[in-house]
Formats: C-alpha cells, sequence, structure tokens
C-alpha cells in the first residue's frame, strides 16, 4: 500500500530523527523514499544539494544499499511547493518531525507540519524531537491508540496504511479509542463503525475496544496515555469539517509531542 514515502527537511535535529523513522519504514515496507528541501530566499541551493546528498549517502550506509532513496531541493512557499511534489510524486505517506516536551499539547498554527496537517489529504507522520524508533518496534510499546469519533470513514486507504504501520511492530496491539460526554451512549451507526474497524483489524492484529468519559476529546486522550505508557504511537482521522480531529484549523490543533502521531483522512483524494 505504502509505496512512496516524503520526507521534508530542514537540516535540524528534528527532522533529522523523523528521516530516521521515515528511511526505517521505506526499507520495511519496500517504498522510496523522497527527502525534500524547500529552500528559504536567499539560501545557497549548491550546499543544499550537497547536504542532502551527504544525507542520503548516510542513510544507504547505515540502512544499506537496497534503500530505494532520492532526494530534490525546491524553491517556493513551503505547505504549497511540498503539496505540489506530493501530486508529482504520488506520495502515499508524509513523515515530518516536530518539538516539543511529553505528552499531548497544543500548539499554535505556524507550525509547518501543522499547515502539512491541515492542507493535504495524505496521512501523515509526525515524529517528535524525542521519539526514537527502536522504542516504537519494541515489545514495551506495542500499543497503538486509535482515538476515532466511530463516524464513517470514507477513504478505506487510509485504514490501509494505518494496519501496514501497526504491523511494522513486534505483537502489536490497536486500541480503538473514544471520548464522549459522561451518560452518553453511542448511537446505532457508531456502534457499527467501531464494530467494522475492530472485525476489520482483528484478522492481523490484536484489536480492543478502549472508552474515556470526559467533556474534552484532548483531554480524556491525554488521560488515557498518561495511564498507560507501553503506548508506541497514536493514529487520528482528520476531518474537512466536525468530529475529532478537523482539518480546517481555526484556533489550535492537538499534536501529539512525545509518541509519533499518525494522522489519517476520512475523506478520499
Amino acid at each position: 500500500m505504502i509505496k512512496s514515502i516524503i520526507a521534508p527537511v530542514d537540516f535540524s535535529e528534528a527532522a533529522g530523527n523523523a528521516l530516521l523513522f521515515a528511511a526505517e519504514i521505506s526499507k520495511r515496507v519496500s517504498a522510496t523514499l523522497i527527502i525534500i528541501h524547500v529552500m528559504p530566499a536567499g539560501d545557497s541551493e549548491a550546499q543544499a544539494i550537497q547536504k542532502l546528498e551527504l544525507l542520503v549517502s548516510e542513510l544507504q550506509a547505515s540502512f544499506g544499499a537496497s534503500l530505494n532513496c532520492t532526494s530534490l531541493v525546491a524553491h517556493g512557499d513551503f505547505v504549497d511547493t511540498l503539496t505540489e511534489q506530493i501530486s508529482a510524486q504520488r506520495v502515499d505517506l508524509i513523515v515530518m518531525g516536530t518539538k516539543g516536551a511529553s505528552g499531548l499539547k497544543r500548539i499554535l498554527i505556524g507550525s509547518n507540519t501543522v499547515k502539512v496537517v491541515a492542507h493535504t489529504k495524505v496521512a501523515v507522520m509526525v515524529i517528535p524531537e524525542v521519539a526514537r524508533f527502536e522504542d516504537f518496534n519494541r515489545k514495551g510499546k506495542n500499543r497503538v491508540v486509535f482515538a476515532t469519533d466511530l463516524e464513517d470513514v470514507e477513504n478505506e486507504a487510509s485504514l490501509d496504511i494505518l494496519a501496514e504501520v501497526v504491523g511494522l511492530m513486534i505483537a502489536p496491539t490497536l486500541r480503538v479509542l473514544n471520548v464522549r460526554p459522561k451518560n452518553t451512549r453511542l448511537g446505532f451507526s457508531q456502534e457499527m463503525e467501531r464494530a467494522a474497524l475492530v472485525s476489520r483489524f482483528r484478522e492481523d492484529i490484536e484489536t480492543e475496544r478502549i472508552t474515556v468519559f470526559d467533556d474534552s476529546v484532548m483531554d480524556g486522550i491525554n488521560f488515557y496515555l498518561d495511564k498507560h505508557t507501553d503506548t508506541g504511537m497514536v493514529a487520528m482521522i482528520a476531518r474537512d469539517s466536525g468530529g475529532l480531529f478537523q482539518r480546517h484549523f481555526t484556533h489550535e490543533m492537538a499534536a501529539v509531542t512525545h509518541y509519533p502521531l499518525l494522522v489519517l483522512n476520512s475523506s478520499k483524494h
């Protein structure tokens, strides 16, 4: 399912850490890894090309020549340029780095990562600077929390990507987490959607149903993560409007800054 992965880099430590995740995933699923640097005005293109070539050679030295990796330098607005390349390269997954402390934290709009999540329908994997792939891929961190509002997901391919990424972990468990106010019950369609999700993943991945009662979705997720230190990744659905994770960010977006966060898309491309 994942055939092409793009990893934007600005040569920071956060971007370098995310690049290691991108390379690990690319090698394990036999995908092409595209490293892109979008140049700010006034920067030296020759220097950027040299840095990218060094990154590619270092990755192939670490992961082997079988790692299918290319790089490119682009010019223009970061989000617009990245969006153009995503379309041109037929990218299935974007892997980006972000900074932050542990736990769930709200960050203001302005971050390139937030803007990319808001403006693309391609799955985005957000890698915090403190995360390490070794943790992502060991038994003590092999639980994935899939926070969902249990509304219909039109884009079935996004769930395939979730299954493929989760499948890279050792003996993973997928926890289908729903946060809702106290004294409320799921509607019939939500019950059906949860049953469909559980049965969809259960063939290959152990699946659990989790409910947290809280008036705030983000507080509920945060509470659950604080209580369960075996979490290795969090996944959410991005919707065009409403729902758990809105695509149009009018105030702030929630970003997981301790765990890798996989943002999936409910609507088709």
